[in-house]
């Protein structure tokens, strides 16, 4: 497909394949490495999905002539972070089934001492990854968006 036929559906998915690859695989060597556990291994994913929903609204402002509107490259965004999430949610159910000794040692306790499992850990990463990538694309299509989108003047 070439780029000038690039729509913000088609650039979301492939970028959210390709976010996906790189929290995959880091996700898979902080598993074995044995830090999955720490925070700064979950603040590390949220760093690659927000440079991966920034590289894909860049991508599509490219492919587009550098006139990107808002919504596409909000929708891109988002579809980017929703793909990429799935995508890693799905591997973290597939390391629970996999490992349990690598996924025991993050399980979380609610108030009442439940633990919850591994199902409840995809579905957080599904939520918090999505949530990520939506603030980030209105953060990054304020610096992306045409120049020609101004502010409406005020009626007094």
């Amino acid at each position: 497909m070439a780029d000038n036929q690039l729509t913000s559906e088609s650039n979301g998915l492939r970028m959210g394949i390709l976010t996906a690859v790189v929290l995959v695989a880091y996700t898979g060597i902080a598993a074995l490495a044995g830090f999955l556990d720490k925070i700064e291994a979950g603040t590390l994913d949220i760093l690659i999905l927000a440079a991966g929903v920034v590289m894909a609204i860049k991508r599509l402002k490219r492919s587009c002539g550098n006139r990107l509107s808002y919504f596409s490259g909000f929708s891109t965004g988002i579809i980017t972070a929703l793909v990429a999430s799935v995508i890693l949610g799905a591997f973290f159910w597939l390391l629970g089934g996999i490992s349990q000794a690598a996924i025991e040692r993050i399980h979380a306790r609610d108030l009442f001492g439940a633990d919850l499992g591994v199902l409840i850990g995809g579905l957080g990463i599904i939520l918090l990854g999505t949530m990520t990538g939506v603030i980030t694309s209105l953060v990054a299509m304020q610096y992306y968006k045409s120049p020609d989108h101004q502010p409406i003047a005020s009626l007094d």
